[in-house]
C-alpha cells in the first residue's frame, strides 16, 4: 500500500469518497509538479507535502485544508500560477496555498522592522482564513522533525523563528501538542547538548520513580471504581523545553521540577469533572491555593479544566480533569473546530474566541503607526497569563496579569475607554492604574468629551489599550498641530500684506513641491510642530515676495499684526514652560521648538530674553478673556518658626479658593523656615490676592513668586 492509499484509508474515517478523491487527485498534481525535485535528506520532495498533509489528518481538517498541504510549495517552487490552481481545484484551495506560499517566503531573521513587517502579513493571512495558519504550522512542524541535513547555522535560525513566532501562535490558538513538539523540538536544535543531558535525567528518574507513579494511579483508579465515576488516567510529561525555561528563568533545581507528579483525568461530563474533584480530594488533602476552576472561567486560548495539587505520599500530586471533549480542544485548540463541528458546541466557542482575537489583532494593525509598534502590542497576546474579572452584569473579561481599569475599559470597547474617567472595583472608587485580581468586579465610569492622558501609556499591559491610547493622541495632537499650523502661517501671511484664503491652488501645489510634503494639512502640521518656520512658507506662499526666499520678515512688521491669544487648554502642541510658569496676566511669547510645537514662556524667563525681538522662533501672544483652566504656580514664603505654620498656611490658600499642589518645608535655623508652596491658580488677580493673604500672617517676614 503506498503512502497516499495509507492518508486515504484514514481520511475515510472522517470523509466521504468524493472529497478522499479530491485530496487524492491533489497530491498526484503535486507529485507530478515536483517531478525531479529532492529534499536535503535525499528523498523525493512530494514526501514533505504528504507529511503535512498527514499531520493536519489527524487533526481531522478539512479536504480543502489537506488539498492545499498537498500543493502548498507548487506555486513557489514549481513556477504553476495561482490561475491554474483555482481552474482545476477551485477558487478556496487556490486562495489557501497562495497565502501559505506568501507565508513561507517570509523571512524573521532580517532586521527588526522587517521582521515586524512580517509579522503584519501573517496577522493578514489568518484573518482571511485561520486554516492557512494552520497548513503552515503543519509545514513548519514537519520541517522541524526533518532538520537533521541542514548546517548548524540553519538550524538555529529556523529553530529561533518557530521559539519566538510560530509556537506562540500555535498556544495562542490553544494547539498544545502541536506547540510542545514545536518548542521541544526547537530547543533541542539552538542548544543539543542541553536537550540530551536533560532528557537523560528525565528518563533515569522516571526509572527511579517508576513504582510510586504506578502506585498512586492505583490509588486514583480505586477511588474512581469505588464511587461509580467513569475516566481514564493518564500520565502526565515534563516537556524538555518547559523544564528549561524553569531551571533558567524560575531558578528551580531539576529535582524540584521533577518532584512533581502530574496526572490527568479524562471523564464524559462536566458534571463528573466536579465529582472527580471531590472523589481525589478525599483521597489525598489538597494545597490550600492551588485549586483552578478553567471550566467555569476557560482561559484565552479556549482551554477548559479543573487544576488542583494534592499531597500524598510524601510528594505533590498535580491533577487535572476535564471531558473527551476539552482533552481535545486542549491539546488541538481551533484545529478541535473541524473535529466536533458536526455534533458539539465545543468547536464553535472556540472559533469565536480565535475569531475575537484575530479582530483583535485587526484593529491593532489599523490603529499602529507602524509596524514596529503594531508587533510590540502583538507580543502580550501572545505570551499571556491570565486573570479574569467580571463587568457589573455578570460577564467574565478575560486580561493579562497586571491589567488596570483602562485595559478593562478598552476591552470591552475603544470608546468606553477613550471617555474612561474612573472606575468602581467591587463597588468601591478604585485608582484607574491599580492592577486588578481575578475575580473583581469592574465598574468603569465615563464621560462626555472625557478623553486618554498620556499618562496611562504608563501602567496598561494590553496591545489593544497601548494602541488606541497612541492613536488617539497622535490623532489630537496632529489635529491640534493643523490648528496651530494654520494661525501661524495666516500671522505670518498678514505681516506681509496676503492672506491664506487668497492664495490660488496651483500656488500652493508649487509649494508642496517645493518642500516635498503630500497635502497641505502636512505642511500646517509640520509649522505647528516648529519643525518648519511659518515666516519661509509664508514668503514662499505670498505673491509678491519671491518663492524661496528664505529671508526674515521686516522689522518693521508690528508686534500688533503677530498677537495670536492664548486660552491655556490648547492641548498637547501648546506647552506652558516649567522654567518660569507663566499664568494668566503674565506678558508671554511663544517660542517653537522643533518637535514639540510652541512652549509659552513669560516675556522676562531667561530662555527668550536672549532672543531678538524679531526672531522667527518668537511669536506675540496674548491671554484670551474669561479663562477658567488653573495654571501652577510656586511661591517662596520666609516666616518664623511657629506651632501648625503648614495648617495655618493651607487654610490661608484654601480661603483665597485656590488649590493647593504641594508644599514642602525647608528649616534654614532654629527660628526661621523657607516654605515652598505649589498651588494652582487662574491668573495674576487670584496670585495677587493670595500672596498678600499670606503677607498679612504675623509670622510672615516676605512672600515671593519663585521663577527658576
Amino acid at each position: 500500500m503506498s503512502t497516499i492509499d495509507a492518508l486515504a484509508e484514514r481520511l475515510g474515517n472522517y470523509l466521504d469518497d468524493q472529497k478522499v478523491n479530491q485530496v487524492r487527485r491533489a497530491y498526484f498534481y503535486a507529485e507530478q509538479a515536483h517531478e525531479g525535485q529532492y529534499r536535503r535528506s535525499g528523498e523525493r520532495y512530494i514526501s514533505h507535502p504528504l507529511a503535512v498533509a498527514n499531520i493536519l489528518a489527524q487533526l481531522n481538517l478539512d479536504h480543502q485544508s489537506l488539498m492545499a498541504a498537498m500543493l502548498h510549495d507548487v506555486i513557489e517552487d514549481t513556477g504553476i500560477p495561482k490561475d491554474a490552481l483555482t481552474e482545476q481545484f477551485g477558487a478556496p484551495v487556490a486562495e489557501l496555498v497562495d497565502g501559505v506560499s506568501k507565508l513561507t517566503q517570509i523571512e524573521f531573521r532580517s532586521r527588526a522592522e522587517a521582521q515586524a513587517e512580517n509579522f503584519q502579513k501573517m496577522t493578514l493571512a489568518m484573518a482571511r482564513d485561520i486554516r492557512v495558519i494552520l497548513v503552515k504550522l503543519a509545514d513548519r512542524l514537519h520541517n522541524m522533525r526533518t532538520l537533521g541535513p541542514l548546517n548548524p547555522e540553519k538550524r538555529r535560525r529556523i529553530a529561533t523563528e518557530t521559539l519566538d513566532i510560530y509556537a506562540p501562535i500555535a498556544h495562542r490558538l490553544g494547539m498544545h501538542s502541536l506547540c510542545v513538539e514545536l518548542e521541544d523540538l526547537g530547543f533541542a536544535a539552538m542548544y543539543p547538548m542541553r536537550s540530551q543531558y536533560i532528557a537523560k535525567a528525565v528518563r533515569k528518574l522516571r526509572g527511579d520513580h517508576h513504582e510510586i507513579i504506578n502506585e498512586i494511579r492505583a490509588g486514583l483508579e480505586a477511588k474512581l471504581e469505588e464511587r461509580g465515576l467513569p475516566g481514564r488516567i493518564l500520565g502526565r510529561e515534563k516537556h524538555l523545553n518547559s523544564i528549561y525555561n524553569k531551571m533558567k528563568f524560575k531558578h528551580k533545581s531539576f529535582g524540584e521540577i521533577m518532584d512533581v507528579y502530574a496526572f490527568r483525568i479524562v471523564t464524559e461530563s462536566v458534571d463528573d469533572c466536579y465529582r472527580i474533584l471531590g472523589a481525589v480530594h478525599s483521597l489525598y488533602k489538597p494545597l490550600p491555593g492551588r485549586f483552578k476552576d478553567y471550566i467555569a472561567m476557560p482561559k484565552a486560548n479556549g482551554y477548559q479544566s479543573l487544576h488542583t495539587t494534592l499531597f500524598g505520599k510524601h510528594v505533590n500530586i498535580e491533577i487535572q480533569i476535564r471531558t473527551e471533549e476539552m482533552e481535545s480542544v486542549a491539546n488541538h485548540g481551533i484545529a478541535a473546530h473541524w473535529m466536533y463541528k458536526h455534533d458539539s458546541e465545543v468547536g464553535e466557542v472556540n472559533q469565536q474566541r480565535v475569531d475575537r482575537w484575530l479582530e483583535g489583532l485587526m484593529e491593532m494593525r489599523e490603529r499602529a503607526d507602524d509596524s514596529l509598534e503594531f508587533i510590540e502590542h502583538v507580543k502580550v497576546d501572545l505570551f499571556p497569563d491570565e486573570i479574569y474579572v467580571f463587568t457589573p452584569k455578570g460577564r467574565i473579561m478575560e486580561l493579562p496579569r497586571g491589567a488596570t481599569p483602562v485595559d478593562f475599559a478598552y476591552a470591552i470597547h475603544t470608546d468606553i475607554g477613550n471617555a474612561c474617567v474612573a472606575c468602581r472595583v467591587d463597588r468601591q472608587l478604585a485608582s484607574l492604574s491599580q492592577p486588578l485580581q481575578s475575580g473583581q468586579t469592574v465598574e468603569v465610569i465615563t464621560a462626555p468629551g472625557a478623553r486618554p492622558s498620556p499618562v496611562w501609556l504608563n501602567y496598561v499591559v494590553t496591545g489593544k489599550a497601548r494602541s488606541s491610547i497612541r492613536h488617539f493622541l497622535k490623532t489630537q495632537q496632529r489635529r491640534e498641530s493643523v490648528d496651530l499650523g494654520r494661525q501661524l502661517l495666516s500671522r505670518s501671511l498678514n505681516s506681509l500684506g496676503s492672506r491664506l484664503d487668497e492664495i490660488g491652488d496651483a500656488r500652493v501645489q508649487r509649494v508642496l513641491a517645493h518642500n516635498q510634503v503630500a497635502s497641505f494639512d502636512r505642511l500646517l502640521a509640520d509649522i505647528g510642530m516648529g519643525n518648519r518656520m511659518a515666516y519661509i512658507v509664508a514668503r514662499q506662499l505670498a505673491p509678491d515676495t519671491g518663492q524661496d526666499s528664505d529671508a526674515a520678515p521686516a522689522l518693521e512688521e508690528t508686534r500688533a499684526g503677530q498677537t495670536m491669544t492664548i486660552a491655556g487648554s490648547e492641548g498637547s502642541v501648546i506647552q506652558f514652560a516649567d522654567c518660569c510658569q507663566p499664568i494668566p496676566g503674565d506678558p508671554i511669547v511663544g517660542r517653537m521648538s522643533s518637535g514639540s510645537g510652541m512652549v509659552i514662556h513669560s516675556e522676562r524667563c531667561e530662555s527668550v530674553r536672549h532672543l531678538d525681538a524679531d526672531s522667527p522662533q518668537l511669536v506675540y501672544l496674548s491671554w484670551a478673556k474669561d479663562i477658567t483652566d488653573d495654571f501652577s504656580v510656586e511661591l517662596r514664603v520666609e516666616t518664623a518658626r511657629k506651632r501648625g505654620l503648614i495648617a495655618e498656611l493651607a487654610n490661608t490658600v484654601t480661603l483665597a479658593e485656590a488649590n493647593l499642589e504641594g508644599i514642602n518645608v525647608d528649616e534654614y535655623d532654629a527660628h526661621h523656615s523657607v516654605v515652598i508652596m505649589t498651588l494652582h491658580v487662574r491668573g495674576r488677580t487670584q496670585l495677587a490676592r493670595i500672596m498678600r493673604r499670606i503677607r498679612n500672617l504675623r509670622t510672615v517676614k516676605s512672600v515671593t513668586r519663585v521663577r527658576r
